[in-house]
């Protein structure tokens, strides 16, 4: 297996590229700043700027709930011009949130992820367009990199007409002429003099002075409707201003692909449009009229651009810089006008830098809330590609051609995982090869085809290369093309497929894996599952939780290492050195070091460990040594495993034994049976982590208070409270327990207070302090132990007013009915029945099975993978070896995995004496004996070692019952969710069915007294109070009302009459 680039590297690159460049280039853009009288300037001097280390690291601020950020400092200088007096200070511009070296950011604590947004590229484009008549016209369309588009059309009687940013279309020659030039100028600056000038000739236009083609132009772009507006300085300057320098900004890239695209010779550092862009634009736009030039392509990568982790702090910087220059420039005019003493500090304050930055982490939809169930998931998490977002396109908008998979996204963008649903083909993820360049091109690596394989090089591809380039598919061996030179071979070529001679291959792709995500790269046998299965399982690896005792794969595709040595959850050694101490916080590591002098010096590593951590996703994030003390480190080693690793690799699951058969129908529809073995041997378990907070403030009537005297509440949930109101840490808590003692201060009313109260206050005139418990308790399903209780003060609070306690539960979930579980091909299920060990199943030398599918979801969803899995595991599982196989192995030779697989069962069968292993008559297959009775089953069952995984989604999480709770203000009726404490919606088809068992009472209960039946929901209450029979009620609830008024809007009245028996009188009651 090729090493594969940093998988990290797409955030950790950008960011030392937005430090290092990006930084420096929006600093040095920052203006000169005068007062209208200039007699005070203000310049920064941007070169010498410094960025201070954080001051705390980036476990801490997580932990303490603060930004993980570092502070720029400029020199500045600030002249005053009557005296030239200089004075030269250091100012604080604010703080920049910094990346950690998981490449993550810590924004008040938590952890946060910048996704990648994929954006059309800056430049120009030409399509062809329907106009309203049907008939087809060619169009060019300028993006720009800040600012709005331009756009150019030549319509079907060969008139040129400009449209500025969605306005109304204006006359080319109106727009040239506003910019500066002359008849003169355009003729002799354009590729086809005559066509152009008849074409203007049709439009009709007469050659107008520059004067009056700008005031025209001004009432076009601001809809000016007076019509004497006539040329002036103003307007003009108005339209250099606001338009021409400001609406189209090309930027760097912009500008580049302009260049290109019309052949033009215009530096780079002119990000902004020029009168000759649009006449080369013109000249394209004739060109292809006339069947001269070719279409663009705007789905192809090459027309497209990432902004990544550089590029959104840069236009953040640069909007928060410019909110700063305007608050320096208010200042400098209120010093002058007030003739106040003016210094550089007084004059820079950090708030616009400080409150821009945190309104893009916290509100921008590419700044996210990091998924942190396990390494995977993080790793997949920051090498997300969205194509939402600002300036992006829209869920409900976006067409089915751009969330297509295009030929350009070979070996860049992964064709498998995606998400699902809306966001389908608008959210992907990158190849494992990519890699986003300075430009924000997707650039794939690949091998340049050299005479002997030792002098083949990586060289690195655009999109817009590798169309000219024949590049071979990894999906035969090198040997044989080099043998067999007339043989053959598969190639891509201009978005072809094609097959031509190893003479003529210009690239080879590095390995098979080269155009999947992390994701797909690690499930094993890919090749032999249906794509939307792929999906899945690439998408349940990511939902998997930590367990406790992680296994490493059987069977695998040789990626878990560096994915779990990339993803950060791993403690690697940092030089070479021997073990020296261990203990469970940290790990110290004796080496050498030679100065430059020859002298030796002896240097102790201490490397912390993350014990107990609360993740994200409530998951637990503990690390664990792998080293012995007196063991030799290299450097590069991994000393310590994380959450979901095991020996260093990436294990999410363990290795289960199953068995394919159906089983008294408690696997129906992917149903799963479990043994107690994966309960009581701790197989399944988790550790996940609650935090559990209260806020402490100051109210009007008073400050809170945090105590354990709470006399509205029983002393036995107030049992685990400390002397200070807290609950001690290491208590085990259940639900209904008081975590932290609160008081809540509010004013008494004399109609609320007791009598007593009374009369003290107006005997000694005591005024009592009338308090409500506002307690922090565990909520239903929060059962777990207390690990650990902090207070937490914020930062923004300046005034003290607040304060934050978080109590820390863990909880240890071992797995029962209802929770999911899924392999690594997309066969997922949730646990119908856990059945004792005697019962299960058990192979020929009594080995019980620990889990039965269904073998249903295997033909009908077309992964067969999973089969070629678990035979393989067995096979492994008996002569104690792990498999790395690269998926696509057919290159090989035909059917190369089932041979290999029944080879493999074969060799264990014969090395371990089991003949069972292996049975040419069912190869694969095995009789399996009822665990139950004793006899064995009639049919051979397929019966393996998998790869098995438990996923997030746990029952305890979502099982919920409701006997009372809160109601809607509007509608009465109960409200809907777990975390709401709401009930279950009756409709229509459960009263049917309610109906036809006949439970009449239970259903009018359901919808009435446990609905919207207000006064009947009173008297009930009242009734269960006093012990008195529930009364029948005279009312009908509100949905009945509100039924029988929208009867009445239709004009049917509906009245409720009753006879008595008496008299016989027919008397109407109102509804």
């Amino acid at each position: 297996m090729p090493v594969l680039p940093d998988l990290a590297q797409i955030q950790t690159e950008g960011f030392n590229r937005f430090v290092h460049e990006r930084l420096l280039e929006e600093l040095e853009n920052f203006p000169k700043i005068e007062d209208t009288d200039k007699e005070v300037e203000f310049r920064s001097i941007s070169r010498q700027y410094q960025l201070t280390q954080p001051s705390v690291e980036g476990r801490d601020a997580a932990y303490q709930c603060i930004t993980y950020s570092s502070d720029p400092y400029v020199p500045v200088q600030l002249t005053r011009n009557k005296d030239r007096v200089v004075q030269e200070e250091d100012v604080r511009l604010g703080s920049i949130p910094w990346m950690n070296s998981k490449g993550t950011f810590i924004i008040n604590g938590i952890a946060r992820a910048l996704v990648s947004q994929i954006l059309r590229s800056p430049g120009i484009y030409y399509n062809r367009e329907l106009d309203q008549k049907g008939i087809s016209t060619y169009t060019s369309t300028v993006i720009s990199d800040w600012g709005g588009r331009f756009k150019s059309e030549i319509d079907r009687k060969d008139k040129i007409w400009v449209r500025i940013s969605k306005k109304k279309k204006i006359s080319i020659l109106i727009l040239l002429l506003a910019m500066g030039l002359g008849e003169k100028d355009i003729s002799q600056n354009v590729r086809y003099p005559k066509i152009f000038s008849n074409m203007l000739k049709k439009q009709g236009e007469a050659i107008k002075s520059s004067e009056d083609a700008t005031a025209e132009l001004y009432k076009h772009l601001y809809s000016a409707t007076d019509a004497d507006i006539s040329f002036s300085e103003s307007i003009f300057k108005e339209l250099q201003k606001r338009f021409f320098q400001h609406r189209f900004e090309l930027g760097r890239i912009g500008r580049r692909n302009l260049n290109i695209k019309l052949t033009l010779d215009v530096p780079e550092m002119e990000h902004f449009l020029l009168p000759q862009d649009i006449l080369a634009a013109a000249d394209h736009s004739i060109e292809i009229s006339y069947g001269m030039g070719n279409l663009d392509d705007i789905d192809h990568l090459k027309n497209r651009r990432v902004r990544s982790v550089a590029d959104s702090p840069q236009e953040q910087l640069k909007l928060s810089l410019n909110r700063l220059e305007n608050s320096i420039r208010q200042n400098i005019s209120r010093a002058v006008r007030r003739k106040r003493a003016i210094t550089p500090r007084g004059l820079v304050t950090p708030a616009p830098v400080i409150a821009t930055s945190k309104e893009f982490f916290m509100s921008n939809p590419l700044s996210q809330f990091l998924d942190q169930i396990n390494p995977l998931s993080e790793m997949a998490h920051k090498r997300r590609l969205s194509s939402v977002g600002p300036g992006g396109l829209t869920r409900r908008t976006a067409s089915f051609q751009a969330r297509d998979i295009h030929f350009s996204h070979y070996g860049r963008i992964c064709p498998i995982e995606t998400s699902e649903g809306m966001n389908a083909g608008l959210i992907s993820s990158l190849a494992i090869q990519a890699e986003v360049n300075n430009s924000g091109s997707l650039q794939s690596s690949y091998l340049k085809i050299s005479e002997s394989s030792e002098k083949e090089r990586l060289i690195d591809l655009s999109p817009a290369e590798d169309d000219y380039c024949r590049i071979a598919i990894e999906n035969s061996l090198i040997s044989q093309w080099r043998t067999r030179e007339k043989e053959p071979i598969p190639v891509r070529y201009q978005q072809e497929f094609l097959s031509v001679i190893w003479e003529q291959v210009d690239f080879r792709s590095i390995h098979p894996l080269h155009y999947f995500s992390v994701g797909a790269s690690l499930i094993p046998f890919i090749e032999h599952n249906d794509a939307n299965c792929a999906l899945t399982g690439s998408t349940m690896q990511r939902q998997a939780v930590p367990l406790v005792n992680p296994e490493r794969c059987s069977v695998g595709t040789g990626l878990e290492s560096q994915v779990a040595s990339d993803s950060g959850s791993v403690v690697v050694s940092e030089r070479e050195g021997q073990i020296k101490y261990i203990d469970g916080n940290s790990i110290e590591l004796l080496s050498i070091d030679e100065l430059p002098n020859n002298d030796v010096v002896l240097c102790i590593t201490s490397n912390r460990l993350r014990i107990y951590e609360r993740s994200n996703s409530n998951t637990c994030i503990n690390q664990k040594s792998t080293v012995l003390v007196g063991e030799l480190s290299k450097r590069g080693e991994v000393i310590a495993d994380g959450a979901a690793i095991a020996r260093g690799e990436l294990a999410p699951g363990r290795n289960i034994l199953i068995a394919y058969m159906p089983w008294e129908g408690y696997n129906f529809e992917d149903a799963v049976l479990i043994s107690e073995r994966l309960i009581y041997e701790d197989i399944s378990t988790s550790f996940h982590i609650e935090r559990h907070e209260v806020e402490v403030r100051v109210t009007t009537q008073g400050p809170e208070r945090v105590t354990k005297q709470i006399p509205q509440l029983d002393g036995h949930i107030l049992r685990h409270l400390d002397d200070n109101g807290l609950v001690e840490s290491g208590s085990w808590v259940e639900a209904g327990d008081v975590l932290v003692g609160k008081l809540t201060p509010q004013e008494g009313t004399d109609s609320s207070r007791a009598p007593e109260g009374r009369s003290l206050q107006a005997i000694f005139g005591i005024q009592l302090v009338n308090a409500r418990e506002s307690c922090l308790k565990v909520p239903v399903g929060g059962r777990g132990r207390v690990i650990d209780v902090r207070w937490v003060y914020p930062e923004d609070d300046t005034s003290n007013d607040s304060e934050v306690i978080h109590i820390y539960i863990l909880q240890k979930r071992k797995i029962q009915v209802g929770d999911k579980i899924a392999g690594r091909h997309g066969n997922k299920g949730i646990v119908s029945k856990i059945l004792p060990r005697k019962d299960m199943p058990y192979l020929q030398d009594g080995t019980s099975v620990d889990m039965i599918l269904s073998p249903l979801g295997v033909p009908s969803r077309m992964n067969v993978g999973q089969i070629f899995e678990c035979l393989l595991g067995l096979a492994g599982e008996f002569s104690e070896t792990h498999y790395r196989i690269v998926p696509f192995d057919e290159r090989y030779e035909r059917e190369a995995s089932r041979k290999l697989v029944f080879s493999e069962l074969c060799r264990a069968s014969a090395s371990t004496y089991n003949p069972w292993l292996f049975e040419p008559d069912h190869p694969g297959k095995s009789r399996l004996i009822d665990g139950r009775t004793g006899d064995p089953f009639l049919q051979p069952i397929t019966t393996g070692k998998a790869y098995m995984m438990k996923l997030i989604h746990q029952v305890d999480d979502k099982i919920h019952a409701r006997s009372s709770g809160p109601y809607a203000l509007v509608t009465q009726q109960p409200l809907k969710g777990r975390s709401r404490r709401g009930g279950q919606r009756v409709g229509e088809m459960e009263v049917w069915a309610s109906e036809g068992f006949g439970v009449s009472y239970t259903l009018q209960e359901m919808l009435t007294v446990k609905s919207d039946h207000i006064q009947a929901r009173y008297s009930v209450l009242s009734a269960i109070m006093t012990g008195k029979s529930v009364d029948k009620p005279n009312t009908v609830p509100e949905s009945f009302r509100l039924l029988v008024r929208e009867l009445r809007c239709m004009g049917l009245n509906l009245e409720h009459n009753f006879i008595l028996e008496e008299d016989l009188e027919r008397q109407s009651k109102n509804i």
